[in-house]
C-alpha cells in the first residue's frame, strides 16, 4: 500500500510537471561548466534548470548528507543522543583524507562528531559515527541505502559513510537535491549546522570549504566534496525572502569553479522565476453551506501549503476553481475531502488540490435533520 501512494504521488508529480511544460519553454538557458547540475525549488520540487542531472557520479563529500541524514533520524528516535560519548576505533582514527582528528583515548561525544563531519568534513568523524549507530560501517551502508530507497533516490548506492571512491558508490545531482531538500525539511533543528563558518576541536580550527557561504549572506548551507575522480562538487542551498532554492554542481574543475558555477545557478533562479505561495495549510478559503449538521456553515481549506513554480511576472496570472458537490451533508470530519481546486495559468490547467474540510462537524438532532430533509426535498 505504502509502495503504491508513493507510486500514485511520483505520476501525479510527473504530470503535473508535464502539463507545465509549455509554460516554461520561452526562458533563458544557462551553460554551467560542470559534468551535471541541477536548481530546485525547495518548496515545489520544481527543477528550473539542469543538464545529466540522472547520470552517476561519484559524488565524494557530499555522501555526508546521508550519513548526516541517518545520524538526524537516529537522534529524533531517541536511539543516540547528543551528550552520548563515543568510542573511537583504530579504523576511524586511521581514516584517510580530510579529519576532525578525533583520537582512542580522548572522549567525543555525538554533538562534536556531528559538528565535525558538517563542517570539518571529518572522515573520521563519519566512521566513528557509523559504527556507534550500525556496529561497522558496512552495515551503516546498508541503513544509507534504505533510507535513499525511501527517498526515492533511484540512481544511488553507497558503500561507506565518507564518500572515498569506489566502484559501487554513486549518486546523481537529482538524487542529491531530494536528499538535501528532506535535511532541510525534516531535521530543521539541525540544519542552521550547514552555516557554521568554521568549528575548532582537538584545538585545531578548521573552515567550512563552503566558501559561498561568506560570499552570499543568502545562502546557509550545504555541502563541499571532492576526489580526483569526482572533481569539485557542491551542494548549495539559498533562502531569499520565503524562496528557497537548492543548486547541486558536479564535477567542476576547481574550488573556485563550484562555488561560481552554484551562484550562477541561484542568481539565474531568483532572477527569472518566483514561487507563488497563494494558500498556506488550514487556511480558510471558503464556507459552505452544509445540511443536517449542528451548524450551517464548514469552513473549506487544504491540508498543504500550496506552492507554484513559475516564470518571473506570471505568479498573479494564476485562476483558481472550486469544484465540490452539493448538497454537503453531515457528520463531516475535519481533513475530509469534500471538493476539488483547479489551479489554471491562461488557458493552461497547472495544478488540481483536494479540498478538505478544517473542522469536524456531527450531525443535527433529529428534528434538525428532518427539517434540512424537507428543504432538500423541494430544492
Amino acid at each position: 500500500m505504502k509502495f503504491s501512494r508513493i507510486l500514485m504521488k511520483s505520476i501525479l508529480w510527473l504530470v503535473l510537471c508535464l502539463a507545465v511544460l509549455p509554460v516554461f519553454a520561452q526562458q533563458p538557458t544557462l551553460s554551467v561548466a560542470a559534468k551535471s547540475y541541477t536548481l530546485v525549488d525547495f518548496h515545489t520540487g520544481k527543477t528550473l534548470i539542469s543538464q545529466n542531472e540522472h547520470e552517476r557520479l561519484e559524488p565524494a563529500s557530499l555522501t555526508k548528507l546521508m550519513t548526516a541524514y541517518v545520524v538526524f533520524t537516529e537522534l529524533k528516535q531517541n536511539r543516540i543522543k547528543l551528550d552520548q560519548v563515543v568510542p573511537v576505533s583504530r579504523a576511524a582514527w586511521k581514516m584517510v583524507g580530510s579529519r576532525m582528528f578525533i583520537e582512542p583515548n580522548k572522549p567525543v561525544t555525538v554533538d562534536e562528531l556531528i559538528r565535525g563531519m558538517i563542517v570539518q568534513s571529518g572522515n573520521d568523524a563519519c566512521v566513528a559515527l557509523a559504527e556507534l549507530i550500525a556496529g561497522s560501517e558496512d552495515m551503516f551502508a546498508h541503513k544509507m541505502n534504505e533510507e535513499a530507497a525511501r527517498l526515492n533516490m533511484t540512481n544511488t548506492n553507497f558503500t561507506n559513510s565518507t564518500g572515498l571512491s569506489h566502484p559501487k558508490h554513486y549518486s546523481t545531482a537529482h538524487d542529491l537535491a531530494l536528499l538535501s531538500a528532506a535535511i532541510i525539511r525534516e531535521f530543521p533543528e539541525y540544519y542552521p549546522l550547514y552555516s557554521l563558518r568554521e568549528y575548532t576541536y582537538n584545538g585545531i580550527t578548521q573552515p567550512n570549504r563552503n566558501r559561498l557561504l561568506w560570499v552570499d549572506p543568502n545562502v546557509d548551507g550545504m555541502k563541499t566534496g571532492w576526489t580526483v575522480a569526482a572533481g569539485y562538487c557542491l551542494i548549495t542551498s539559498s533562502k531569499r525572502d520565503e524562496r528557497r532554492l537548492i543548486s547541486v554542481v558536479m564535477g567542476t574543475a576547481s574550488a573556485n569553479a563550484r562555488s561560481k558555477e552554484s551562484q550562477r545557478l541561484l542568481n539565474y533562479g531568483y532572477q527569472f522565476f518566483d514561487t507563488a505561495h497563494p494558500y498556506k495549510k488550514d487556511q480558510e478559503i471558503t464556507v459552505l453551506q452544509i445540511w443536517k449538521g449542528g451548524q450551517n456553515t464548514l469552513k473549506v481549506g487544504f491540508d498543504r501549503d500550496i506552492y507554484f513554480t513559475l516564470p518571473k511576472g506570471q505568479a498573479e496570472k494564476i485562476k483558481a476553481k472550486m469544484e465540490y458537490k452539493q448538497p454537503v451533508i453531515a457528520p463531516i470530519n475535519q481533513g475530509q475531502e469534500v471538493g476539488t481546486v483547479k489551479f489554471s495559468l491562461g488557458n493552461q490547467e497547472i495544478a488540481a488540490y483536494p479540498l478538505v474540510s478544517l473542522e469536524t462537524i456531527g450531525e443535527a438532532s433529529i428534528f434538525g435533520r428532518a427539517w434540512d430533509s424537507i428543504h432538500l426535498l423541494f430544492n
